[in-house]
């Protein structure tokens, strides 16, 4: 399974393709719209690409820009259900939930003509899989991944490879050039929304990656998708271009006839050309994040408030104990232990949890504006398995209760003496959390905690080892699937030293997600609510908030 490394990633926002621009001072009534004659979208990103290659990428960024080149045979529609892309209708499922039949369109195209065929998307899955990014895993459930998760190969080798069948999915074939068959090796309720996750299930075009199967991406005549746009200009660190594909076999046909994105390095330095005109919109393309202070000084600016959109996201973030009581791990520290029988851990990580006052931190870090407190458990808002407002009694605060934890778990203040709090400092949010954090157990525990700023490569590493007593921790939605958090977060099959993260190990929690992960979503939801109860019970972590995104749209931007 994937690690815990809040990369920014996730669920991707938008499409450019129904964006419109309207003509300087006309608006939209009913459904006549009068269009600007230069359709030309331009806006900023904030920071180059790693990849624009599905089978390689894994940041938010990248996958919002490849999701108007690329296609997939499933995708999700604007209320997160799965629905077709390149499929002519959603797979017919066997019996026992492991055979998916899908059957695909056979008018779609590639960007360069190619028609898109079933060989096409065995190379693609079969290709994402060896490659073995962040996101291989998704096809974990297919005959044959056990095999393919161990190939060494790359570039050419693995092309070769790939060509020859030599390293192949074996649950995966296509009877015809219309049809893939996928056969798992056990029921997953969960394979369809997974195939739906940005990257992971998008199709490119065989012919075109053995040309040069590293770096086939980089260059407008090569990077060749299905979807509606095609690169047409390239300057790395700089800016890229993309055009409308003509006659695009899918719908609805994009307006925006050119894009045009310059790559900045500074949130404000990108919210300053836009002010000033430069750029249409801010926020699109995986960097919604903005100083709160712009973001208060536009809602104070009568002639730019309207344009600012505050957008929940699909991120948590919390505090994250070391749970692992084994003396191999290096910080192990007085949390670990996640049963909720195992006395004095237990109480000092309620104690922990009940001294902070949610609402305070949401306000000190982003005055409440660029996150909201978590309250309803890990899962954010509106996502399924996502627990109501105030469900979770971690996001209490009751001082009184947590210096009676604190003198009944630590009488001596012997096990939080010299007690550290490790965060990454490349995101400003996180600093001032940590202080507050700091501040708070401080103030309402009598617990000095010395913070600890790491950077980012250092802090991810050290922390899947289980390096620091207690951390900053968080996760966006991949998918919108419960499995995709309780498997990936918690549990044996979590990334990291001695396969978890947290070291949050326990059999019943296992238990429950596997007999949860084989059912179809409706009826796993209560097992799923299992899963955070045993969190919450335990007392696995400190809830904070949930993001929010800051967007800037011109009056004349529709649909965006």
């Amino acid at each position: 399974m994937r690690l815990s490394l809040l990369k920014p990633r996730g669920i991707a926002l938008g499409v450019a393709a129904l964006f419109v621009l309207v003509a300087c001072g006309n608006s939209t009534t009913g459904t006549s719209t009068n269009l600007a004659a230069t359709q030309k979208l331009s806006f900023p990103i904030l920071g180059d690409f790693g990849s624009l290659d599905p089978g390689v990428f894994d940041a938010e960024t990248d996958s919002e820009i490849a999701q108007n080149i690329y296609s997939g045979v499933v995708k999700f529609d604007d209320g997160l259900n799965v629905v077709c892309d390149l499929c002519s209708e959603l797979p017919t499922v066997s019996s026992d939930g492991l055979t998916y039949t899908f059957k695909l369109r056979p008018e779609a195209k590639f960007s360069n003509g190619d028609p898109v065929t079933s060989k096409d998307v065995l190379f693609s899955w079969n290709r994402a899989a060896a490659l073995g990014n962040s996101y291989a895993s998704n096809f974990a459930p297919v005959d044959g991944f056990s095999v393919v998760q161990k190939n060494k190969l790359a570039g050419a080798q693995l092309q070769a490879a790939l060509d020859s069948g030599a390293v192949k999915l074996t649950g995966l074939s296509a009877p015809d050039t219309h049809t893939v068959v996928a056969k798992l090796t056990h029921p997953a309720g969960y394979f369809l929304q997974s195939l739906a996750l940005v990257a992971t299930g998008w199709i490119v075009d065989q012919k075109v990656v053995a040309t040069d199967p590293d770096n086939w991406w980089t260059k407008p005549e090569t990077a060749i998708g299905s979807g509606p746009y095609k690169m047409t200009a390239r300057t790395p660190k700089q800016s890229i271009d993309f055009a409308s594909v003509d006659n695009w076999w899918g719908s609805p046909k994009p307006v925006i006839k050119t894009v045009h994105l310059d790559i900045l390095d500074s949130p404000t330095t990108a919210i300053a050309a836009y002010e000033q005109g430069k750029y249409d919109v801010y926020g699109f393309g995986g960097y919604s994040n903005a100083p709160v202070e712009d973001v208060l000084r536009i809602q104070k600016t009568a002639s730019e408030k309207d344009q600012l959109h505050l957008q929940p996201k699909v991120r948590s973030y919390w505090v994250s104990y070391n749970l692992t009581c084994d003396a191999a791990r290096p910080a192990k520290g007085p949390f670990c232990g996640p049963e909720s029988t195992n006395g004095a851990a237990h109480d000092l990580r309620l104690a922990f949890a009940l001294a902070i006052d949610k609402k305070v931190v949401a306000e000190v870090s982003c005055k409440n504006i660029l996150c909201k407190p978590l309250t309803g458990g890990l899962i954010v808002t509106g996502l399924a398995g996502a627990g109501a407002d105030n469900s979770d009694p971690l996001a209490k605060f009751d001082v009184a209760q947590a210096k009676t934890l604190l003198k009944s778990a630590d009488p001596n203040g012997t096990l939080t003496k010299g007690m550290s709090y490790a965060y990454d400092p490349s995101n400003p949010l996180n600093k001032t959390t940590a202080e507050n954090l700091a501040d708070q157990w401080n103030t309402n525990l009598g617990v000095k905690v010395d913070l600890q700023p790491v950077d980012h490569s250092a802090f991810i590493k050290a922390r899947l080892k289980g390096g620091y007593v207690i951390s900053r921790d968080g996760w966006q939605a991949d998918y919108n699937h419960p499995q995709d958090w309780y498997d990936n977060l918690y549990g044996k099959n979590a990334g990291g030293a001695d396969g978890t993260t947290t070291g949050y190990v326990s059999t019943a929690y296992d238990t429950t997600l596997a007999s949860a992960d084989a059912k179809k979503l409706a009826d796993a939801l209560p097992e799923y609510a299992k899963l955070s109860k045993m969190l919450e019970d335990d007392a696995a972590y400190i809830p904070l908030y949930y993001g929010v995104g800051a967007f800037l749209f011109k009056p004349y931007v529709k649909n965006a």
